[in-house]
């Protein structure tokens, strides 16, 4: 059988494990391992006849193909909760999620795990992308979250109920999370996610039914995983064997403490918080979910850096999949703000985002590093991402990507985006402020440039998460929009 070959030439190699830079190597790939790297890197090891890619990676690096372990495919890049829930048909929704994959690859993502979405679409992406029928990142993926009556995903009154488009599932008891997993392995799922309280304002699931639900999918040999921002919740999942966590935005001693001891990676999704607090006034997002983006950012950089400093193993996550997280335009930014706000090396932050993080695909030791005998997931960069991680992530840096051995195409002739930014269906809007006699004789502002529905806002009614959190242990519970999942 005939091999296909890529030499990649001249390359500096940051090989995922945080090892010093490997100046000028070669990188030798065959069919989709990685053949050799350095020694041995060279057209004399490829037999004569057999195809050859050669790659001038002269003044670039070469590295793994990054991997984010928190992206939702189903969202389809959702300005409202509604138009995620309700308002975009399971089928509608599976081919936007087929299109957006093709981003996600090109921009140097070779592989994806879905904590939770729509229906079992995730479960189709991956068989798609494995069958060659779409182009994509490979992908493992959950189905709905399981959550409480009390937590995360159980946006809507009870007169209304839980939608069967909705991206939770509501599991009051031991029974009913039980019966969810089942269903759900049954449907083909690699990972079971819980949804625990919006922003740790609490813990939801009890420590017994958070055992029960870890113990039942490790039986059916599937991954578990939960949203959890609290230091309560953190700790609870930690020692009832979850396999990572997402956020741990408010950690206490003792939650650090759980993490290290039991070897727990936490996966701190800041992408989704830093883009509302950074960006989120360019494209209209409400000031209340901006500042409480800020809030949560500032207690996470507190709860991160003690947890770098204490050991914990850090994986990059993203929340792509919000009109806020596009697909294929920020995922890198996550390796940026580990570094700022966790206090990781850029070594150390694209370890997160290799080696770490394979993991989270169920492919630990065979994904995430340049070496002998690895799966061939390159990324080539122009520049130097140690001295300017953004390289990783601008749209105006050349990339070369390759997944499983193959030259992606990363031209976007094919992909207009004007024309293919999806219609959303969302709810009836009549105004988005009140009309009162003062708006029209006391010249108060008009809303034609508002991009709040609180234009009137003032630094008085500002609402503080963080203050609201720290008085979560006198059972005073915070109000905010939701601001990641």
């Amino acid at each position: 059988m005939v091999s296909s070959w890529i030499l990649i030439e001249h390359g500096d190699v940051i090989d995922g494990d945080a090892n010093p830079v490997l100046k000028d190597t070669p990188v030798l790939v065959k069919d989709n391992l990685i053949a050799a790297v350095g020694e041995g890197a060279d057209r004399t090891g490829v037999p004569r006849g057999e195809p050859l890619t050669v790659i001038d990676a002269t003044g670039k690096t070469v590295l793994p193909g990054l991997i984010d372990g928190h992206c939702h495919m189903t969202y389809g890049e959702a300005r409202t909760e509604e138009e995620i829930d309700l308002y975009t048909s399971h089928e509608l929704r599976t081919l936007i999620a087929a299109w957006h994959m093709k981003k996600v690859l090109r921009s140097g993502v070779t592989s994806i795990s879905q904590p939770g979405g729509s229906y079992f679409i995730g479960v189709g992406l991956r068989e798609a992308v494995n069958r060659g029928m779409i182009e994509g990142p490979r992908t493992i993926s959950a189905g709905r979250y399981l959550s409480t009556s009390n937590s995360l995903t159980d946006w809507y009154p009870d007169s209304v109920g839980v939608p069967d488009g909705s991206i939770g599932v509501l599991t009051n008891t031991a029974d009913e999370i039980k019966r969810e997993i089942r269903h759900q392995i049954k449907a083909g799922v690699d990972l079971i996610k819980l949804a625990d309280s919006p922003f740790g304002e609490f813990q939801a699931f009890t420590d017994d039914e958070m055992k029960l639900a870890a113990d039942l999918a490790h039986q059916h040999k599937r991954r578990i995983t939960i949203h959890a921002r609290g230091a309560a919740e953190t700790a609870a999942a930690a020692d009832a064997g979850f396999d990572w966590i997402m956020h741990g935005n408010i950690l206490d001693d003792h939650a650090i403490e759980r993490l290290v001891e039991t070897g727990t990676p936490l996966v701190p999704t800041l992408l989704l918080l830093a883009n509302f607090a950074d960006w989120g006034s360019h494209c209209g997002a409400p000031k209340v979910a901006r500042d409480g983006s800020k809030a949560l950012l500032e207690l996470s950089a507190d709860s991160m850096h003690r947890a770098h400093e204490a050991g914990v193993t850090f994986i990059t996550g993203t929340d792509s999949g919000f009109s806020v997280t596009p697909y294929g335009e920020w995922h890198a930014r996550e390796i940026e703000l580990l570094v700022q706000y966790a206090g990781l090396t850029p070594l150390e932050a694209i370890q997160a985002a290799t080696k770490n993080a394979a993991v989270t695909v169920n492919l630990e030791g065979w994904l995430g590093e340049i070496g002998v005998g690895k799966i061939a997931d390159i990324l080539v960069v122009d520049g130097d991402p140690l001295k300017d991680l953004s390289v990783l992530w601008r749209h105006t840096v050349d990339k070369v990507v390759i997944k499983d051995g193959k030259v992606v195409d990363t031209s976007e002739e094919d992909i207009d985006l004007e024309r293919f930014r999806f219609r959303r269906d969302r709810a009836l809007v009549h105004s988005i402020g009140d009309l009162r006699q003062e708006n029209v004789y006391e010249g108060l502002p008009s809303t034609d440039n508002m991009v709040s529905p609180n234009f009137l806002w003032t630094e008085a009614d500002s609402h503080d998460i963080a203050r609201e959190i720290r008085k979560q242990e006198d059972g005073q519970l915070s109000e905010g929009n939701l601001v990641g999942e």
